[in-house]
């Protein structure tokens, strides 16, 4: 997968964990304050293309739908490609996200279960639990 699209998936992961957290009352945990950030850059960002807004509204309204999921991805990467400005500030928006976990990183199965899976060496680092 190439950086940006890789970027388009995890902000769009990113909007899915807020709006799961914020269903489930938990928008104060970690993670979250980068990605309302993101969220409202994203929000900004979109105003005036309703397909995007639409596409956003969508996810944060429905987290599990797949479909809405996969639009804003698309919508997401395409503004992207177009302002590599833009681009800078979503990398930014997410290593800011990421950042404020405390230095952990979790990984939701509900966020990554259509993700593609590459065959190559994973290294990872830090506490790493499994329950």
């Amino acid at each position: 997968m190439d950086p940006i699209t890789a970027a388009a998936v995890a902000g769009v992961a990113l909007v899915v964990k807020g709006a799961l957290e914020s269903a489930g009352e938990e928008a104060g945990r970690s993670g979250w304050s980068g990605g309302a950030r993101l969220v409202e850059r994203l929000r900004s960002r979109f105003r005036g293309d309703s397909e995007a807004e639409g596409a956003l509204d969508r996810v944060q309204q429905s987290p599990a739908d797949e479909g809405a999921q996969e639009q804003l991805q698309r919508l997401l990467l395409a503004h992207m490609l177009r302002d590599r400005a833009f681009e800078a500030d979503v990398r930014r928006s997410i290593d800011e996200a990421v950042a404020s976990g405390v230095g952990r990183a979790q990984v939701n199965a509900a966020v990554i279960k259509n993700s593609q899976v590459f065959n190559e060496k994973v290294e990872i680092k830090g506490d790493w639990n499994i329950s």
